[in-house]
Order: C-alpha cells, then sequence, then structure tokens
C-alpha cells in the first residue's frame, strides 16, 4: 500500500521513452504492473503525441474509469473529472508526493500543476490512494504525477505550436547535465500559452516555469528538489442550465461590448480568473543501513488568486448582518449615487507547508514501513466589492484591491470573509511479506489521520458565532494480497478504508444576508466525514504480445457529503453543505494494450461498466422533506465508458486515433434530469527527421481534438436532488433544484513542431 515516487535515471528514461515506440504496449497507455489494486498508467511516450501542454486531466482521459472534460481545447481553463462517478474533491492528486487539492474545498485546478513535456508518468488509483498518500479528502481513489529527470549530459528541448482560435504556445527546457565533478544535474524550463475564447469574448493566458535538480551518491541516496510557478489569467465561461443550452447552445456567453450608459454586470472582463501559484517538493531518500532506508518529502504550496464576478450595490442599503447600513467607496456616497455597478471576487490565499516523512526496515522477505505526515495550512477567503473603470467596464484591479466598498460602521463591506488553519497530524505503518519466491504478496496496514480545523468568521450574525473548531480522527485499515501464477499472469486482491472530512466551506456563513431567512450560503459544521470502503479482485496478464487487466470493484459510502443548493417555496434558496447518506456500486474495468503487430500498429481498449445506486433519500426543501432518492442511479455516474486508441508508429512516421464513449449522466438525485451520452475524437499524425547539425530528434506533428465538432455537455457541474418540481417523502410540494452543467470544448487544430539540442 505504501509508494515511492520513481527515481529512474535519466539515461534510463531516455532510452524507455525512445524504445517504447517499438516495445511498450499501447501506445504508451500500459506498463508493466505488480499492484495488488486496480492502476493504470500514462507515460511520456503517449504524451509527447499529444497537444503540447494539455493539463493532466486530458492525457488521462483514456484510461479505464476516468470520465474528464474541459471547456477549452488546450485544457487553460481547467478541467473537470469523475474517476468511477466519483468527482475530483474526492480523489486525491500529487506531484511529485506533494498534495495538489485545494485543502479548503479539495478542487483540482489542473491548468496550475505541471507542463506536459516535463512529465514522466501519470498513475491513476481508481479504487485507494496509498496508505502513505497525504491526502485528507482522497476518498475514491488518487492520481499521481512524476516529473522527468534532469539528463546525464547539457541538453534541451523546444518546441512551438500554433492552432485554432489563435491558440499559440511555446516551451523551453535546458539541462545542465552533471555540474563538474559533482552528481548534482538540474533543468530549467519556461512555457507561455494563450488561446482566444471559442465561446464568448475573451482569452485564456498562462506564464508557467518548472525547475528540477537530483543529486545523487552511494547506493539509494538522493536528494532532489522540484519547483512549479504558475500565472493564470483567463476568461471563465459560464455554466448554464438545461434550459439556456436548449434555448441558447453555445452562444450562451459573457457580454462581449461594454455600454458605459448601462453597465451590466454580464460583461466579460468582470469574470477573470487570475491565480498565482509555487508549489516546491524536496522527495529524498537516504540509505542509512543496509536494511534501512528513510524518506523525507517536505514541500510548500502558495496560491493566491480569484473568480471574479459583479453585482450592482445599493449604497444607501447594504446589509451588514442583521442591520441595513449606508456604504461609501472611492468618490461616490448616498449623497451623490443610490446604486452602483461593483466588482466582487472571490479571493483565496493559501499558504501550506508540511512533510512526509517514512522509515522502511527490509529484512529478507518482510518489508516493515512506519510513517509521519505533517501539514499545517492557512487559508484566507474574502469576497470585498471594489471600482469597475466606468470607461472600459474592466475591474480597476482583478484581485479585488482598493479603493473598497466602506459601511458607515467603517468595516469594508465582504461577501465572505473567513480565515481557515488546517492542522493534519497522520501516522501510517504498514507490513509487506514475499513468500513463495516473489511469487505471494501479502501486505496490511493501518493509517490513522488526526485533523483539526480552526475557523474564524468575520461576518457578523452567523449561526455559528465568530469562532468555529472543527476535529476528525479516523482509522484506516487496508490489506491486500497478489499472486503469480506465472511470469506472464497475477491474481490480486485488496481492500481499503477512505475518508475525506467536510469542506472548510461547510463551517462558514457566507454571501447574501436576508432578514428572516439568514446568509445565502449556510454553514453546517457538525458533519462526520465521508468513509469509503473499497474492494477489488482482479487479474493481470502481462505477456510478450499485450498486457491486460480486468477488475472487478465494490465500494461502499457513510456519510457522503454534497453541497446542495435549495430552492425555497417562496423563490428563495440557499447552497449548504449537507450529508448525504450512503451510496454503492459494482462495477468492472477492464483494459488491453498490444506492443507493436501488422504495421507498427498497437492498438489499446479500456472499458467500464458500473452500477452505482443512492442509499437514501435525499433532503430537498427548507421544510425538512426528502426526494423519493434511495436506489436511484448515482448523479455524475456514466453507467459505461469506452475508450479506444490506435497508435502507428515506424521510428520516423508516427500517427493515432482516439475514441471515447461517455454514457449518459444524471444531474439529479431522484433522476428526473441527465445529460445524453456522447462520442469524442482525435486524431494525430507526425514524423521525426534526421538529426541535423546542433539540431536532434526535429519533429513536425498535427493534432485535430473533437475532429467531428461534436458541441455537447460534457460535465454536470452542479447536482440537484430533483430538476424537476415533485411531491417528497412527507407529502409536501418541492420545487424543481438547480443544476448546472459545462460545455465541452470544440473542434481544434494545433501544429507543432519541436527539437532537442
Amino acid at each position: 500500500m505504501g509508494s515511492t515516487a520513481p527515481t529512474d535515471a535519466a539515461r534510463s528514461e531516455t532510452v524507455q521513452v525512445r524504445a517504447s515506440r517499438h516495445t511498450s504496449a499501447g501506445g504508451g497507455l500500459m506498463v508493466h504492473e505488480d499492484a495488488a489494486k486496480s492502476r493504470s498508467t500514462v507515460t511520456q511516450e503517449f504524451i509527447a503525441k499529444q497537444t503540447p501542454g494539455l493539463n493532466p486531466m486530458q492525457l488521462i482521459a483514456m484510461l479505464p474509469g476516468v470520465n474528464t472534460t474541459s471547456v477549452d481545447p488546450l485544457g487553460l481553463n481547467g478541467g473537470n473529472l469523475t474517476l468511477r462517478g466519483l468527482n475530483a474533491s474526492q480523489i486525491g492528486f500529487t506531484l511529485e508526493g506533494f498534495p495538489i487539492n485545494d485543502i479548503g474545498n479539495y478542487a483540482v485546478y489542473p491548468q496550475e500543476i505541471v507542463d506536459s513535456e516535463n512529465l514522466r508518468t501519470i498513475n491513476v488509483e481508481q479504487g485507494s490512494a496509498d496508505l502513505d498518500s497525504p491526502h485528507i479528502s482522497a476518498s475514491g481513489g488518487a492520481v499521481n504525477m512524476y516529473l522527468l529527470d534532469p539528463t546525464e549530459k547539457f541538453s534541451g528541448h523546444l518546441d512551438g505550436t500554433y492552432g485554432s482560435y489563435n491558440a499559440r504556445r511555446i516551451f523551453g527546457r535546458v539541462d545542465t547535465g552533471r555540474i563538474g565533478n559533482t552528481h548534482l544535474k538540474g533543468y530549467i524550463s519556461f512555457s507561455a500559452a494563450h488561446e482566444d475564447s471559442w465561446r464568448g469574448p475573451g482569452a485564456q493566458k498562462k506564464l508557467h516555469g518548472e525547475t528540477k535538480w537530483v543529486n545523487e551518491w552511494g547506493q539509494g541516496n538522493r536528494i532532489s528538489l522540484a519547483i512549479v510557478g504558475n500565472q493564470s489569467d483567463s476568461t471563465l465561461f459560464p455554466s448554464m442550465s438545461l434550459a439556456n443550452w436548449q434555448k441558447y447552445g453555445t452562444t450562451y456567453t459573457y457580454d462581449s461590448k461594454w455600454n458605459p450608459k448601462s453597465p451590466s454586470a454580464n460583461y466579460y472582463k468582470l469574470h477573470q480568473n487570475p491565480f498565482t501559484n509555487i508549489y516546491a517538493s524536496a522527495p529524498s531518500t537516504f540509505t542509512l543501513t543496509d536494511h534501512l532506508t528513510l524518506t523525507e518529502t517536505p514541500y510548500f504550496w502558495y496560491g493566491n488568486g480569484n473568480g471574479g464576478g459583479a453585482y450592482n450595490e445599493s449604497l444607501t442599503s447594504q446589509q451588514y448582518g442583521s442591520q441595513s447600513l449606508s456604504g461609501s467607496i472611492g468618490q461616490y456616497n448616498p449623497s451623490n449615487t443610490k446604486s452602483l455597478l461593483l466588482y466582487n471576487p472571490s479571493n483565496t490565499q493559501t499558504y501550506r507547508p508540511g512533510a512526509v516523512t517514512k522509515l522502511a526496515l527490509h529484512t529478507g522477505a518482510n518489508r516493515l514501513m512506519v510513517g509521519y505526515w505533517f501539514e499545517y495550512s492557512k487559508q484566507i477567503q474574502t469576497a470585498p466589492y471594489s471600482l469597475v473603470d466606468p470607461a472600459t467596464g474592466a475591474p480597476l484591479d482583478e484581485y479585488g484591491g482598493g479603493p473598497n466598498l466602506v459601511l458607515s460602521n467603517g468595516v469594508t463591506a465582504q461577501y465572505r470573509d473567513t480565515l481557515t488553519q488546517t492542522r493534519i497530524h497522520t501516522l501510517f505503518i504498514d507490513d509487506s511479506l514475499s513468500l513463495l519466491n516473489n511469487r505471494l504478496t501479502i501486505e496490511g496496514g493501518l493509517k490513522y489521520a488526526m485533523i483539526t480545523r480552526a475557523g474564524q468568521n468575520y461576518l457578523p450574525n452567523t449561526s455559528t458565532g465568530p469562532y468555529i473548531n472543527g476535529s476528525w480522527n479516523e482509522p484506516l485499515p487496508a490489506a491486500s494480497i497478489r499472486y503469480k501464477l506465472n511470469d506472464q499472469f497475477q491474481l490480486f486482491a485488496s481492500g481499503t478504508t477512505n475518508f475525506r472530512i467536510p469542506m472548510n466551506t461547510s463551517l462558514y456563513d457566507a454571501g447574501t444576508y436576508t432578514k428572516g431567512a439568514g446568509y445565502s450560503t449556510k454553514a453546517n459544521p457538525n458533519q462526520k466525514p465521508e468513509i469509503s470502503i473499497s474492494e477489488e479482485a482482479g487479474i493481470r496478464y502481462q505477456g510478450s504480445l499485450f498486457n491486460s487487466t480486468l477488475t472487478y470493484f465494490h465500494y461502499n459510502f457513510t456519510n457522503r457529503l454534497y453541497t446542495q443548493t435549495v430552492v425555497l417555496p417562496n423563490g428563495s434558496y440557499y447552497s449548504q453543505s449537507i450529508n448525504g447518506g450512503g451510496s454503492h456500486a459494482d462495477g468492472v474495468d477492464f483494459e488491453i494494450g498490444t506492443r507493436p503487430i501488422l504495421y507498427h500498429l498497437r492498438p489499446y481498449i479500456s472499458a467500464e461498466y458500473i452500477n452505482a445506486r443512492t442509499d437514501s433519500n435525499v433532503a430537498a426543501s427548507g421544510n425538512g422533506d426528502y426526494v423519493f432518492s434511495k436506489g436511484k442511479f448515482a448523479p455524475q455516474t456514466p453507467k459505461q465508458q469506452v475508450a479506444f486508441n490506435l497508435d502507428y508508429d515506424d521510428g520516423h512516421l508516427f500517427s493515432g486515433f482516439a475514441l471515447k464513449y461517455v454514457g449518459k449522466q444524471y444531474s439529479t438525485f431522484n433522476n428526473d434530469t441527465s445529460i445524453p451520452s456522447y462520442v469524442t475524437m482525435n486524431v494525430h499524425a507526425g514524423y521525426r527527421f534526421h538529426n541535423f547539425g546542433f539540431m536532434k530528434n526535429p519533429v513536425l506533428q498535427l493534432n485535430l481534438q473533437n475532429i467531428t465538432n461534436n458541441h455537447y455537455l460534457g460535465f454536470v457541474n452542479g447536482t440537484a436532488a430533483n430538476g424537476k418540481a415533485t411531491t417528497g417523502v412527507f407529502g409536501s410540494k418541492i420545487s424543481a433544484g438547480s443544476t448546472t452543467y459545462y460545455v465541452a470544448s470544440p473542434f481544434f487544430v494545433g501544429g507543432t513542431a519541436s527539437v532537442d539540442f
């Protein structure tokens, strides 16, 4: 159950990537696997043939159980993912061993993580994260990303892409090679990308830098340092209701023109998403004795940015909790202005240091690992009101800087205003016994997680008061067994317990305050953690011609946590984190990939069938009633998925065709609203030229995404108890709930030239 970041030497990596054009299975979509649970891997060989710069969610779309959608072709605006029907906030993401998920709401922003050219592998653990994975939200699996190691000799890589929607991107990397007579080596890379919005006005822009340094000595001693910096500034794409999709289709967008005489909150410059991130991690391994190994992974996670919005605000009557006060901003006050369009971004600033420490004792057939994960994070979330330039319609400061709206009592007006400090102490122990000449491996372990949240809400008249504390202590056992029938066949089975503590937003009231109804986002702090128990059993075949895996899985959830929008009989509504009760699922995953067969072809097929059911009636309205959701199919979960990838590569000419089918997805718990199934197809082709002078491996390639230009709703963004008016379990009338969706990206063609030196 324990894991350690791969540490293949760079020379081995280079040989592996190049040789794998002729030997790897499925065109880089399958590797040799010995884990006693389901795990699928994408390698650099497959990644290098995709459109450069795609985010990690886009790159794993072909793997079994993965349902991923991007709202723009290059993935610069983020992405959405479910894995076996569980969304990204239930999946633990790591890069070089440190956690990527937001510490508050566990969201993943894949456009910020890594440049695809620097990725060595991405492995997807469909059922459970490893015991030593640093997560408090991985109740449904994990996605682990690893960077390439620096090369042994001085070298570099440069590529440039141009495509549809004025998309343009450049990437460069320089490897130092071994520095002098030392073992130290490293690389520095940089990329810049721009893409005009395909749906509506605006653009997506990104500057990204990465560096990795490695020093190795002796037998198994290694220190590494990886730093990632990212600065994005994108125009958001609006999600939409089914009614708006049916009425407007892809023309449902933000306004492209600003009218100073009639200011509109729907103007696109008021819906930006600026964000800056810095990630640093130093996964290092030390051989203390012939039998004892220490692995230390300190890390630091910094983020600062927001998602923008705007509202017409009254200066004569602003709510400060239950009080109604006047306000002023800059030169505007109640004596000269009754109301004003103000910019109101949802700012988040995160500081997140931590470390994972592991000791592994190898004594013959036994391996004992003990470890400790500590993290102390600080997250500040605000939403002040600031000025809009009356001439251009753009915010004076995208980050919501002053002048800000100040109330008559001297307090700065805020839509939300919280500070969350999270302390994590996690102990884990794992024991593995290898018998019968390594044919039989039995493993068992226990993780004990102790998490506390100290929250402070600076808004007045909240239901929980200004100070809110939460604590959760969870024992999480795991066990697995793997048996090798021979060199080709493996049988495996595992049982794991995973959890996800409530999001920090569940601690706080926030939003608009209405007398008699309170805040539009209501706290629900006394929730138990979401617990999942996952079992898997499977068989692998790994032969000279092909690899394949067939896995049966079952999971059972208790205290399933959801964020729900509740529509009241009077038409008002509020959102709240709720306990959705239990759910369970049974399913089968399958994948098969060949090594080169006729004419250098390597096909790959993955498929999933899942039967996921809700075990409880879900709360629907503010009067305490429920919808009849017990036994219904789980939302956001396609019953069937099939992926097919065909790779051709003769060493110079390469091409490929990829197809993905995703079944219907319900968007409500009582299954009265859904989005239909869809099919997407991608094509690529390229040619590797002979070396020319100092230029090595010059390549030209063409990538076409969604070649049929299929316009479809690709992701259920906001689930609800019911999408249509209905009668509840207790006989009350329940108004139609609010469900929203994201439109998937359209046809895209991009051309790329790359060269090594």
